[in-house]
């Protein structure tokens, strides 16, 4: 079953409901939101956190004190990071017996390179991602009734009107999104608040991190976010976007 032909059925129940919660919620705090999603999702719920994100820290500590079984998966697209994948062990450390799972591409590097050329990312960043982030998310939610995401209505102009709860039409489930209301400085106060830990490239100018070949540190006051495809036409991964 393809995610259109999913979105297309889903129940105008299911999505009244979504629609009333994000009139509801649209000014909630983080954990009101969660608390929603996990109350009405239970264990139908995933977190996506990249280990990379402030935003996603802040949502596995939520997590962790509301309903500490919900799955946390992360996109292994083998071109992380090392700190990336040692924020993993630290975040398995810190929060033990988290349910914590990665999902990778079944198309290894090489097989890539093979197929598409060396580089890929250079050449069509779009397919890349396509290939090592959106296939991979879409195993990860099979089965599942909602996904929360760390998406903020500061982090972009295309982020800007991002509702509480949606229905995500291109993996054909809810989307949740409990951080809409809360900006940089915010999402910031609280992992020093609560000690929650962080990727470290954050202190070496890297605001955004993803995938090693994508991402660069940015100057003090550049968009957080022009690390990433630098000198792209592309500022998102294809896991936000319409299908």
């Amino acid at each position: 079953m393809t995610t259109e032909t999913k979105a297309t059925e889903a129940d105008p129940r299911e999505l009244a409901a979504i629609e009333e919660a994000s009139i509801a919620l649209d000014q909630a705090e983080p954990e009101e939101i969660l608390r929603w999603a996990i109350d009405r999702y239970g264990e139908g719920l995933t977190l996506a956190c990249s280990f990379g994100g402030i935003s996603g820290m802040v949502l596995m500590d939520m997590v962790q004190n509301l309903a500490p079984s919900t799955e946390v998966f992360y996109l292994d697209t083998d071109y992380l990071f090392p700190e990336t994948y040692e924020m993993v062990d630290t975040a398995k450390a810190k929060w033990v017996g988290a349910n914590i799972v990665g999902y990778r591409t079944d198309v290894s590097t090489e097989e890539q390179a093979r197929i598409h050329g060396a580089n890929l990312w250079e050449r069509d960043p779009d397919l890349c991602c396509e290939i090592r982030k959106v296939e991979p998310n879409r195993r990860a939610l099979d089965g599942k009734a909602a996904w929360i995401s760390g998406l903020r209505r500061d982090q972009s102009t295309d982020r800007g009107s991002t509702p509480a709860v949606q229905w995500d039409a291109k993996f054909g489930l809810v989307k949740v999104n409990p951080l809409i209301n809360w900006d940089e400085k915010k999402v910031w106060a609280y992992i020093f608040k609560h000690s929650v830990p962080y990727n470290p490239l954050h202190d070496r100018g890297y605001p955004s991190i993803g995938c090693t070949n994508c991402t660069k540190p940015v100057k003090p006051g550049d968009d957080p976010r022009s690390g990433r495809w630098s000198g792209m036409d592309k500022d998102e991964c294809g896991l936000h976007t319409a299908p």
